[in-house]
């Protein structure tokens, strides 16, 4: 057993316990002004207030429907387009310079004209995330599959292989590890983008929205509850994502062993 194994997981809860302590500390002496950072007390009952309306959940449930909504169109459209580029030479030379380009151009910049070519509702945010999502994919997918075992390759050749068996059987299992971390990313993107578009875009039900409306009310109690919905959010998808991948590889692992 390693000393990093041996290590109790509820260190990592000292740091943020120690944070609250203080927080609360603080809050209790008046060393904080409750406008501008609330106290532990008055997020805990905003919270519970939440949760009793049905606010919270309605507002997460919105969210995570767009998330969804953005990563089944960003997702299926990165694989492909990264498959393709890797596997084309004409497709690359053709494509890849104008992706470049248009990876360059900050994300939030294209805000203005997707709320021009498709307004400020549920499609401009959905086209949105499902940017976001498609360029950690497609460049995942590019260079794992660009970088795939040419030795296995070649043995699907002497084995006069279709391009069809050549691609399920030998190059996207040889990618798999790379397109599992494009898809990693991409959940994690895919989030924060939601959010963002909730903040940027037109009101309505979300995370996002809440916490305008909490920022306009100067509700420093819901800002903070929204804050910290996202973080539970964002840190469970990720830690799904990495579940989801380690045992996704360690099956690959254990079929080719």
């Amino acid at each position: 057993m390693t000393a990093a194994s041996r290590v109790n997981p509820l260190t990592g809860l000292i740091l943020p316990v120690g944070l609250v302590a203080i927080w609360q500390i603080a809050a209790g002496t008046g060393a904080i002004d409750p406008t501008i950072w609330a106290s532990p007390a008055a997020v805990l009952q905003q919270t519970r207030a939440a949760l009793a309306d049905g606010s919270l959940l309605a507002d997460l449930a919105a969210s995570l429907e767009r998330d969804l909504a953005g990563l089944c169109l960003g997702i299926p459209v990165g694989l492909a387009a990264g498959t393709l580029l890797a596997l084309s030479n004409l497709a690359d030379r053709l494509f890849n310079p104008s992706l470049t380009a248009i990876r360059q151009v900050a994300l939030f910049s294209w805000v203005p004209l997707i709320s021009l070519w498709l307004g400020s509702d549920d499609t401009a945010k959905i086209a949105f995330v499902s940017y976001a999502v498609f360029f950690p994919v497609m460049l995942n997918t590019y260079q794992a599959v660009h970088g795939a075992d040419q030795k296995l390759v070649e043995v699907g050749r002497m084995l006069c292989l279709s391009r069809i068996q050549m691609l399920r059987r030998i190059i996207l299992p040889a990618a798999l590890p790379g397109i599992a971390t494009g898809v990693h990313l991409a959940l994690i993107y895919g989030w924060l983008a939601t959010i963002g578009a909730e903040y940027l875009f037109s009101a309505g039900p979300g995370i996002g929205s809440a916490l305008m409306t909490g920022r306009a009310q100067f509700r420093m109690d819901m800002v903070i509850v929204g804050m910290a919905a996202i973080a539970v959010v964002g840190m469970t998808l990720n830690v799904a994502a990495g579940y989801g991948e380690r045992r996704l590889l360690r099956s690959r692992g254990g079929a080719g062993a």
